[in-house]
């Protein structure tokens, strides 16, 4: 009975894992690249993923506001960023790959921010 609840359990713990975290692929196309410049909105440095939020004003001059997915703080840490490194306000450019819903979503592999390159611990396999 107890190896059975803990089989169970343990089960439970890893869908529930394997759920929180999605798969690059069936979110994003790498067969679409973006380029996105704008001021950074609003900045979410939580797990399992830090989000930027930038207003990008398109060709006709109208401003949309775009959700950047990075990679887990650890590895953003690990690759030279801090919390202090970006600031809202901030201009800066990121490339990625587009969401495959159609939304306003990218997946950044790396972000221009104040002269410098910086890798954007992308889960799409490049910019790591």
């Amino acid at each position: 009975m107890r190896r059975t609840m803990l089989v169970w359990l343990v089960g439970l713990v890893l869908a529930s894992s394997v759920q929180a975290h999605h798969n690059f692929l069936a979110e994003f196309d790498p067969a679409k690249p973006i380029t996105l410049t704008g001021p950074v909105t609003k900045i979410e440095w939580t797990n399992p993923h830090i989000f930027l939020y930038l207003d990008v004003e398109d060709d006709t001059g109208k401003v949309a506001n775009w959700a950047i997915e990075m990679g887990n703080p650890n590895s953003l840490i690990r690759l030279g960023w801090t919390r202090k490194a970006m600031q809202v306000g901030d201009v800066i450019t990121v490339d990625g790959s587009l969401a495959r819903d159609g939304s306003n979503l990218v997946n950044a592999r790396t972000v221009l921010l104040a002269g410098k390159q910086m890798f954007a611990g992308s889960s799409g396999g490049k910019g790591k």
